[in-house]
């Protein structure tokens, strides 16, 4: 019964208050850690595949190491100060009203004709250029991001809480997913200056994705579903194109959001001066516009919603 107010008490947290600006956030920390890690192994003489190994093993053994300290000294304290400390890390490894609020920013600078605004919010989100995107490159960034992100930073965390939760140890489990995803998102590119040095933490990434981008394409769909998009059109895009995108996980919940909303995303970016041509998602019945992003971030919330309610009903159960 605790581990489910846990669960309840941060996704909360999070629904109303997102990322806590005004108190020290834990990936901050993380990054910082990584940014360490990472120049004292380029200035060592190691191959830098091999450096971005150990770059990976020992960014994840540290997070993992300090956040189990710091539980135990706070259960020395009193087990409530280990509540609490478990629940805010909970809270802050979720990532749903911050996602939105940085998504509805470009939405709000589209809205307003402010095409020079929404690069500059759509640039801190995604790795490509955005110097010279059009209002119609901008949205497709926006839902892009807002789709991928739906796995990445809110159901796939909630999964690795909950599976943490069967060996109690929810916080390591997601800290851990959330180490090797902001791993990714430093230093995870296939371009230089990160090629070598990022292989593992890229790959490594992929394969904790593998199966929540798999069972979250699936909340997509069912909140999708329940929000009113075409849910025909969602699973055949799904079954379609999960699979034309460079990564073997960002497809799938784009996929679903291109075939929800009947639009066509994906296509040629530049990312570090470097043309990257991908395949395009979705038919494109409808033109893509600034609306979808809001819709994009309502199909996030439903997918959420089901997957914290699914999860409680089965924790429920199996402590009866």
């Amino acid at each position: 019964m605790k581990s489910i107010i846990i669960l309840i008490l941060a996704v909360l947290l999070d629904f109303i208050f997102g990322d806590p600006y005004c108190i020290p956030h834990p990936i901050t920390y993380i990054g910082k850690l990584i940014r360490l890690l990472e120049k004292g192994i380029r200035k060592s003489k190691l191959p830098l595949r091999l450096g971005g190994f150990f770059l990976l093993l020992l960014s994840i053994g540290t997070v993992w190491l300090a956040i189990t300290g710091l539980l135990y000294l706070a259960n020395q304290i009193h087990p409530i100060a280990k509540d609490l400390i478990v629940i805010y890390l909970l809270y802050t490894s979720l990532a749903a009203k911050c996602l939105k609020n940085e998504v509805v920013k470009v939405y709000e600078a589209l809205k307003n004709n402010q095409l020079l605004e929404a690069r500059k919010y759509i640039s801190y989100l995604v790795g490509r250029d955005t110097s010279r995107l059009d209002g119609d490159e901008v949205t497709r960034a926006a839902v892009e991001t807002a789709a991928e992100n739906t796995v990445d930073g809110v159901l796939a965390p909630l999964l690795y809480i909950i599976l943490g939760m069967v060996f109690q140890l929810p916080v390591q489990f997601v800290f851990a997913y959330k180490t090797v995803n902001t791993l990714d998102s430093m230093v995870g590119y296939m371009q230089e200056p990160y090629k070598e040095i990022g292989f593992f933490s890229a790959k490594t990434d992929d394969l904790l994705n593998y199966v929540p981008a798999r069972i979250g394409s699936i909340f997509m769909l069912l909140g999708g579903t329940l929000l009113g998009y075409n849910l025909k059109n969602g699973v055949k895009v799904l079954m379609r194109d999960r699979r034309n995108h460079k990564s073997p996980n960002c497809a799938y919940p784009e996929a679903v959001v291109a075939g929800l909303l009947e639009v066509q995303i994906g296509g040629t970016n530049q990312y570090f001066n470097e043309t990257v041509v991908k395949p395009t998602i979705g038919d494109g019945t409808q033109i893509l516009v600034y609306k979808h992003i809001l819709d994009t971030v309502k199909i996030m919330y439903a997918a959420e919603i089901i997957l914290i309610c699914t999860s409680i009903l089965m924790m429920a159960y199996l402590l009866d």
